[in-house]
């Protein structure tokens, strides 16, 4: 742990150790999974009521950096209209974090393009419901 206090913040040690709002959504309003150019792999649920997120949820199986990338961009998330959700950035989850090793950084993109895709299925969702019935998850 020593070392690690050495490359990270406190901020996302506790992220990693202790990931928010962990696991997926029944009856999800928003979904998104994408692979990063490292090869991990992020999920994002969405509920969404009145176009502001309520709950937010994420799973990666990746590295302590994506865990933590993922648990803060849902945190940040929630309570956001869709529209301030699509502005939450990849230097807005460096900055919450208190940063990451630059060979690291990818993970807060990573996260910041994953919300993204999922607010877009939301809003292909809200546009034409009869499509929810046809999602796999």
């Amino acid at each position: 742990m020593a070392d690690a206090r050495k490359i990270y913040s406190d901020t996302v040690i506790d992220h990693a150790m202790n990931p928010r709002n962990l696991g997926e959504i029944q009856n999800t309003d928003g979904f998104a999974r994408v692979t990063g150019p490292c090869g991990d792999t992020m999920e994002i649920w969405l509920k969404v009521k009145n176009d502001t997120v309520g709950q937010a949820t994420f799973f990666t199986d990746g590295c302590g950096p994506s865990t933590a990338s993922g648990s803060m961009i849902t945190e940040m998330a929630k309570g956001k209209s869709i529209g301030e959700t699509l502005k939450i950035s990849r230097q807005d989850v460096l900055t919450a974090l208190g940063g990451l090793p630059e060979e690291s950084e990818h993970c807060a993109l990573l996260a910041a393009n994953t919300l993204k895709a999922a607010v877009r299925d939301y809003m292909a969702m809200k546009r034409e419901p009869w499509k929810k019935a046809y999602r796999r998850l």
